[in-house]
């Protein structure tokens, strides 16, 4: 009688083993999902301050009729908090305040004409992948975050909501910009400012605090586990991930 051939096969062993193997690269694999979460965050944030910059270029606000032109600036700013107390917002105001806290969000805005450094809907910028929406995560009373009440009006954008959409826990200003300040502007030459000029376009912010940055302003966005570094140059605005 003819003898079969032998039909390879693992053996247990060798299965035990490529488990194993398979669970080894799991879990080093886990981290670097949320490292790229981390990164995404940080080239989307990049990308609109670069926005930012080329709107305030594009849209000079200088008014010789205006005193207060340069409080208009194009501006991004970061937030922590949300709160919703009126009617603007039904949804959003039902829920429970909580869900509103850490939310790390940010918006695009040009503060005129009413210069109250809250921007209302006609100050915010437009998405210009999509005009039907806001460059915002949700301002308080302003844009909603539940936009099923909405209807065909404007919409905030969840990916602006750093903490649901990547992860992020923190967002830490430091260097040449002002940590209790998290907002940076630009003039209509793309020059930076760390802080809201209340009389003159170009003022000390403080002492030793300039409004046009005179340092590398830093960005630090983190997550649970990591952190990456975002830096904006004084004079030229050039914006990078260190």
């Amino acid at each position: 009688m003819k003898k079969l051939p032998r039909t390879p096969a693992f053996t247990m062993l060798e299965l035990v083993f490529v488990i194993v193997v398979i669970g080894i690269i799991s879990v080093v694999a886990l981290p670097r999902m949320s490292d790229n979460n981390l990164r995404t965050a940080a080239d989307q944030v990049v990308s609109h301050i670069r926005y930012t910059q080329h709107l305030a270029m594009q849209d000079d606000k200088f008014d010789p009729g205006d005193l207060e032109w340069f409080k208009g600036s194009w501006t991004i700013r970061f937030y922590e908090n949300l709160s919703f107390t009126n009617t603007a917002c039904p949804k959003d105001r039902d829920k429970d305040e909580k869900e509103f806290e850490g939310v790390w969000a940010y918006v695009i805005f040009s503060d005129k004409p009413s210069y109250t450094r809250n921007p209302n809907l006609t100050e915010m910028a437009r998405n210009p992948e999509n005009p039907s929406q806001f460059l915002s995560g949700g301002y308080n009373n302003t844009l909603c975050v539940d936009n099923s009440d909405n209807g065909v009006n404007a919409q905030s954008m969840p990916q602006l909501r750093l903490r649901e959409e990547y992860g992020i826990t923190s967002i830490i200003f430091s260097g040449g910009c002002r940590s209790n300040i998290q907002y940076i502007s630009f003039d209509s030459l793309g020059r930076p400012s760390n802080s809201f000029a209340n009389t003159l376009p170009y003022e000390l912010a403080s002492p030793g605090w300039h409004k046009l940055l005179t340092q590398q302003c830093r960005i630090i966005l983190s997550n649970e586990t990591d952190s990456i570094t975002i830096a904006i140059e004084p004079e030229t605005g050039f914006v990078h991930i260190l």
